[in-house]
């Protein structure tokens, strides 16, 4: 058994539950136990279970044949402990000095937080609190920066894309237009590639603002040609020029007022500029459950492992990542409140233009 710096180490999954969460716990725990002799704390509920003080000792058996499972084995929730800095009338302390506290308590050595951008941030932030942190990067949305890629995204595009496969059939033998709204948050990772799998003829994402017009033009001269139905798949933080040129409050103003999600915006909008049917699917939470895909798995495994290596060595502050296949790790002051975006010259908005795919603009 290897030295390790660390002693005891807490592990928490916050946010979203994705695909690969339980994967990267087992990759973490076992390494940690196995190859260094760690003790390992799982902390329930997130940052949540941090402030009550709700955990529990991982043991060997509690981390076996979770590998496949979706969802995560310690619960997760969305608690922002920097957000309300007020005091719990009840313990007298605020959410960040009840986690110290926690901590401190528990005799942790350092703690690996499993989450995207809001985990990884409060991550950064803890670690300026004086907490040995390590990030892992999970998110179905795909928008970490100083990664290629998270865990929980090829498993969400394998899900949307069945489905996209899924309602080609029913559009072919209806002759509707079939609009799918796929998940992403701020971001177009998943309606890009999940859009491009399953041959979305329309393909909508917030990086490039659209003109219902264009769209219109384009699913009415698929019908000349012929072409009876068509799949437009919409990322939920798609938006129209008119609302790109809006504020943040605003916007946020607006969504609210809107009649159902953006599917359903759309979809009204293009039976009022072509005069087709159209029909709408909004896929959900299905895209993040299920069983992890193998690239997911594989991903989650490597991260975990490399986590605990780091662990081991004493290397705090940092996010694992993977850049160019390999793994690596990034300081979690260079991700803390960005959202890696889709460039307007990724390769796959290109190809998908080549292909006669209309993203709205033109």
């Amino acid at each position: 058994m290897k030295n390790s710096v660390t002693k005891t180490v807490g592990i928490l999954t916050s946010g979203g539950d994705a695909p690969g969460l339980n994967a990267a716990i087992r990759g973490i725990a076992r390494t940690a136990m196995d190859e260094y002799g760690m003790k390992v704390i799982g902390i329930h509920n997130g940052y949540r279970g941090l402030i009550d003080g709700e955990y529990e000792e991982l043991k060997p058996f509690d981390i076996t044949g979770i590998l496949t499972r979706g969802g995560t084995i310690l619960g997760t929730s969305r608690e922002k402990p920097f957000k309300d800095p007020e005091k719990d009338p009840k313990t007298g302390r605020t959410p960040v000095e009840s986690i110290k506290r926690t901590y401190k308590k528990l005799g942790l050595d350092a703690l690996v937080v499993l989450g995207g951008n809001g985990t990884n941030t409060t991550g950064y932030l803890l670690s300026q609190e004086g907490l040995n942190i390590i990030g892992l990067p999970k998110t179905i949305d795909n928008d970490l920066v100083g990664t290629d890629v998270t865990f929980g995204f090829h498993t969400a595009v394998a899900v949307a894309t069945e489905a996209i496969d899924r309602l080609h059939t029913t559009a072919h033998s209806h002759n509707r237009i079939m609009v799918i709204e796929v998940m992403g948050h701020k971001a177009g990772w998943l309606g890009l590639y999940a859009g491009i799998a399953g041959g979305g003829d329309v393909i909508l994402i917030p990086e490039i603002p659209y003109d219902v017009d264009i769209i219109g033009q384009h699913l009415t001269e698929r019908q000349k040609q012929g072409k009876s139905f068509s799949i437009v798949v919409v990322a939920e933080g798609a938006k129209s020029i008119e609302e790109a040129q809006l504020d943040k409050k605003e916007l946020k103003r607006r969504r609210a007022e809107m009649t159902g999600s953006i599917g359903y915006r759309v979809a009204r909008e293009l039976e009022r500029a072509t005069g087709l049917v159209s029909r709408v699917t909004v896929l959900g939470y299905l895209q993040r459950g299920g069983t992890p895909e193998p690239y997911d798995r594989v991903l989650a495994t490597r991260f975990g492992v490399e986590a605990a290596h780091m662990l081991a060595r004493g290397e705090f502050g940092k996010m694992v990542a993977i850049k160019n296949e390999c793994i690596t790790a990034v300081p979690l002051e260079e991700i803390s409140g960005k959202i890696k975006k889709v460039p307007l010259s990724h390769e796959l908005i290109l190809a998908g233009r080549a292909v006669g795919t209309c993203f709205g603009d033109r």
